[in-house]
């Protein structure tokens, strides 16, 4: 049986999750204080794989492996009480199989014998719940603040570090803004769609000294634990970083609020009642005015951003249909083409292998987009724990050459 998680555990346990999102796990964790939650994120451990040989079936893809494998290592690791933990699984449902990993973990467990750990689901749509745990509209608002902020500094570091003067300015500077947005999300501090706070971040990126340099430029697209965790694309962004390259990557909020188009999409074609699509287009409309803060402060400032999601749902029309839905979908198409417009003409799609999802949206618009780019390199990228790793940089250099 699946352990609780009390309300008593909020002060005794730390709440651990997967390294999915390098770039935003710090104001996450912020977030999680503000409601009254210790949470921290899964370290990575080497040959983590070698942990989950004898537990899941080989046939789950990458994902699973990292997750899991890492969640298992940590569990051996003299820092960590096994007493005084859980861990949390974010789920976007969905056909992908990472519907299944809350159960896989805690099934793990079982086998382990650390039937006492409780296993935690994120979801939007309030499924697996636990008596202490619980998001509310307070809490939520400090998580969307967290994205927001973090995928501004994220594009901000990935436009200015390769043509930094001062190797390292870009990072440090962003570590001085993750630690004061942190201090303030955490005690619940009205910083929300600031825009005075957004012009002063990008303020003090823009007086880092930067140099002129011909790069190679790559946007980086895909399955979207492999696109953001350094463990899934095996440090994909420390690769390009050595061999010179001015790299990008979309933001997370624009996944958030395809997650929920997403849903509403689905609902939609149930004809569900209007009241109920009606609702999901109110959160879907807050979610975009947000986005369309950062957006905007950024372009007055002279500096590339993401599409927003309704340029986004534009953009896809010419590959895919708005009900095409399933995993990442149209957004990893439409994401491909914005990168493409913004001058990254060497587009990386990268996704797990035996991850059918990834494949038919990642490698299925290939052609498609390649038909209306002509100029546009686009590569797939596997991953997979079994991979060769020479086959797999072998390709990268190709791709970026």
């Amino acid at each position: 049986m699946q352990a609780e998680f009390t309300k008593s555990m909020r002060k005794t346990h730390t709440i651990y999750m997967p390294q999915m999102l390098y770039y935003h796990n710090d104001l996450l964790c912020a977030a999680f204080a503000f409601g009254g939650y210790k949470l921290k994120v899964v370290p990575e451990y080497p040959h983590h794989e070698n942990e989950t040989a004898s537990l899941i079936n080989k046939d789950y893809c990458t994902c699973a492996t990292g997750i899991i494998g890492n969640i298992l290592c940590f569990l051996k690791d003299a820092a960590c009480d096994p007493d005084k933990v859980a861990f949390l699984e974010p789920q976007a449902g969905g056909a992908c199989r990472a519907g299944n990993y809350y159960n896989l973990i805690i099934e793990c467990l079982h086998k382990i014998g650390y039937d006492h750990i409780p296993v935690i689901s994120l979801n939007y749509q309030g499924k697996e719940k636990h008596n202490g745990f619980r998001i509310n509209a307070r809490m939520l608002m400090a998580a969307v603040a967290a994205v927001c902020y973090s995928d501004l500094l994220m594009t901000l570091v990935e436009q200015i570090r390769p043509y930094e003067c001062n190797a390292g300015e870009a990072d440090r500077l962003r570590e001085k803004w993750i630690a004061r947005l942190s201090d303030a999300i955490a005690h619940g501090k009205k910083i929300i769609g600031r825009k005075k706070i957004y012009d002063h971040i990008i303020r003090d990126f823009q007086k880092i000294k930067t140099e002129k340099k011909e790069l190679s430029k790559v946007g980086i697209v895909g399955e979207i634990y492999i696109k953001y965790s350094p463990i899934g694309n095996c440090h994909l962004e420390d690769f390009l970083r050595k061999r010179d390259c001015d790299y990008r990557q979309g933001g997370f909020l624009n996944y958030c609020i395809y997650v929920v188009y997403s849903d509403m999409k689905n609902k939609e074609l149930l004809r569900n009642k209007k009241i109920e699509l009606a609702a999901y287009q109110k959160v879907i409309d807050f979610l975009c005015n947000i986005q369309k803060g950062v957006t905007h402060a950024l372009r007055v400032h002279g500096m590339k951003s993401d599409g927003t999601f309704g340029e986004m749902t534009k953009i896809k029309e010419e590959i895919l249909s708005e009900y095409y839905n399933i995993g990442d979908g149209w957004l990893m198409a439409a994401e491909a083409i914005d990168l493409i417009h913004q001058g990254y003409n060497k587009i990386l799609i990268v996704h797990p292998f035996g991850c059918l999802v990834s494949h038919v949206g990642g490698r299925g618009v290939i052609k498609a987009i390649k038909d209306k780019y002509p100029d546009a390199r686009i590569t797939s990228i596997e991953y997979d724990y079994d991979q060769s790793k020479t086959l797999r940089e072998s390709r990268l250099l190709l791709a970026i050459s």
